[in-house]
């Protein structure tokens, strides 16, 4: 009996995990969620060029976390401050290859982007392949994580 108990228990618990680990189910809902999650990025790209730093406030949730191509970790203050003052400054910023994971609440970005900055004054041109996590909230999305990877000139 005891061991019948632990069995069910334990199938139990791999049916909840198998349920709660798959994707939103409704492909139109996910579509528009996908569609959503795309403009946003775009916003962002466009944000980051303008140094539109409203828009900037409203994408990033207060938790926001930016971990850069070289190892650093930005929270959103910094984030925006470093955009804000001019020590990081992007002329292009040019988004590629993005696929979008949504699961209910959170969706999962990953792209590149070719972009054309600097920071602190030091030429950081390149391509970088990028990884965002977004959360939705009072029924808007906000980035929470990103991680940017320079991809080595070939």
């Amino acid at each position: 009996m005891k061991t019948l108990s632990i069995a069910l228990l334990l199938a139990t618990g791999l049916a909840l995990i198998g349920i709660l680990a798959v994707p939103q189910v409704s492909a139109q809902s996910s579509s528009s969620s996908e569609k959503e999650i795309l403009k946003l990025e775009n916003q962002w790209s466009e944000a980051v060029v303008k140094c539109d730093t409203t828009t900037l406030q409203r994408l990033y949730a207060d938790e926001y976390l930016f971990t850069d191509a070289g190892g650093d970790v930005w929270n959103k203050k910094q984030d925006i401050a470093s955009i804000a003052s001019g020590t990081y400054v992007a002329t292009s910023f040019n988004l590629d290859d993005m696929k979008v994971h949504i699961y209910q609440r959170v969706a999962v970005v990953t792209g590149s982007n070719d972009i054309k900055a600097t920071y602190k004054g030091k030429d950081i041109s390149g391509k970088y392949r990028f990884t965002d996590v977004f959360v939705k909230r009072s029924g808007r999305w906000q980035c929470v994580a990103t991680q940017s990877t320079l991809v080595p000139k070939q």
